[in-house]
């Protein structure tokens, strides 16, 4: 199957997907736009569909298409980009076939058209992401694995993985602990931040934009902080609305910072 673009289109379409994710980032950040989905869904958006099977349909795309776009192409792999391989494969395997089987959320539906827009956010992803890896990606310097980058770039995508499952844990054992919906969480970076599993995630893909050192990872970066970081001040501010009794030196996302 031949699916080759030239380097010239794949990078201009990797900077304008960048640029799109820079003014989604402006518009969420006002508080105007909430996606309705979790704690904010709503009429309005459309049909609905069961959660479980939503996160299901939505995130198994960066499974399967990153997957084929690396194993099908002519670039030969080394360990650092099986690594990188790994990595990838092991946070989708989780988001798309365990963690929407572990959250206590049966009864609850999603918009269809937040369905699809997260299909079309992963089919990108995975897509420029593969792409490069099977494709276009020169070999990696000999001894990369010993590059400053590459050394902090995996402390910083473990140590994000850490924390976005322990949180994950957290808030789904919180449900069923508390016999309701929503409850203030407590404990490990729940006692500096609201959102804890939002600022792993984003180490994770920071993490894994500075081990790779390549656009498209970068975009992802961009792309995870553009879609988190909003989302996360507003549970923020949902919290403090909802409980009176919130911790009032408790930040959204970054300890001390915000």
């Amino acid at each position: 199957m031949n699916v080759m673009i030239d380097l010239h289109t794949f990078y201009l379409l990797t900077w304008i997907w960048i640029g799109l994710a820079v003014v989604i980032f402006l518009v969420l950040l006002t508080g105007r736009i909430t996606a309705p989905y979790g704690r904010y869904t709503r009429e309005g958006w459309g049909a609905f569909i069961g959660n479980r099977a939503a996160w299901v349909i939505m995130e198994i795309p960066s499974l399967l298409l990153f997957s084929f776009f690396f194993l099908s192409g002519p670039v030969p792999h080394d360990a650092i980009t099986w690594l990188f391989f790994a990595m990838w494969v092991f946070h989708y395997a989780n988001r798309s076939l365990i963690y929407p089987f572990r959250t206590r959320t049966r009864e609850k539906k999603m918009p269809l058209s937040v369905m699809f827009m997260g299909m079309f956010f992963n089919l990108v992803n995975a897509s420029l992401n593969g792409y490069y890896l099977g494709y276009i990606m020169p070999v990696y310097p000999e001894g990369w694995w010993k590059d400053p980058r590459f050394l902090a770039g995996f402390v910083i995508y473990f140590t994000g993985v850490v924390i976005n499952w322990w949180a994950d844990g957290r808030l789904i054992s919180l449900r069923r602990d508390n016999g309701k919906e929503y409850a203030i969480p407590y404990g490990g970076m729940f006692r500096w931040v609201s959102c804890p599993n939002y600022l792993g995630e984003m180490m994770e893909w920071s993490g894994f934009a500075l081990m790779a050192w390549n656009l498209p990872a970068l975009s992802f970066a961009v792309w995870t902080v553009a879609n988190l970081l909003p989302r996360a001040l507003n549970h923020h501010r949902w919290y403090k609305k909802h409980f009176p009794e919130y911790p009032a030196d408790r930040k959204a996302v970054f300890p001390f910072l915000l």
